[in-house]
């Protein structure tokens, strides 16, 4: 979406392993964490997109999950910041919470947190619930809840329906539609601000 967007000019990328795709528009970097410093110089950015996360079963370890889920969104962030960027547009999760009893919950919260800290003019931040569509991984009870979850989404009414699951491909174009707009601030999307924005 990035890449067809008439707004930019250029889209960089930081990637681990390079995705092997070519595009006119693309520059992509290969790099981790500890690489971001010394790859700022190549990174000029008006927005930084962040949609960065890991799986407990795949990062068992709470400190190295904590590095990936908090620590390199803040960090990402920081970078573009100082490369220039006004506008930063992560992927959070519904109830995200610094002060939570649960992990997962607190981590997604302490990001929030401090990526707003950083005071970057145009701060979205996107809290989906259930993600549906497609995955790359084979993981059967993420499977399961996807394809049970259309089922249910009925349920959540009122000030539930931010728990309501959404896709993966709505809740970007989301974030491209809400950096179009330019709203300058800190502005939390849940699911219907989400679904408006992607029906736009």
């Amino acid at each position: 979406m990035l890449l067809a967007s008439a707004d930019y000019d250029r889209v960089t990328i930081v990637v681990r392993r390079d995705p092997g795709v070519t595009h006119a528009k693309l520059v992509t970097l290969v790099g981790d964490i500890d690489a971001l410093p010394a790859l700022a110089d190549r990174i000029d950015a008006d927005d930084v997109f962040i949609a960065l996360g890991t799986t407990k079963a795949k990062v068992p370890d709470e400190a190295a999950y904590y590095r990936i889920d908090h620590d390199y969104p803040v960090r990402a962030a920081a970078v573009a910041q100082a490369r220039g960027a006004t506008g930063v547009f992560l992927v959070s999760a519904v109830g995200a919470n610094a002060g939570s009893s649960l992990f997962y919950i607190r981590t997604k919260g302490a990001t929030e947190r401090d990526v707003i800290a950083l005071g970057i003019a145009r701060t979205h931040i996107f809290r989906p619930s259930q993600l549906l569509g497609q995955r790359e991984e084979r993981r059967p009870l993420e499977r399961l809840s996807i394809a049970v979850w259309p089922a249910i989404d009925w349920l959540f009414v009122g000030g539930a329906r931010k728990y309501r699951g959404i896709a993966g491909v709505d809740v970007a174009c989301a974030m491209v539609r809400a950096a179009s707009d330019g709203a300058i601030g800190v502005n939390i999307h849940e699911w219907a601000d989400m679904k408006a924005l992607a029906s736009r």
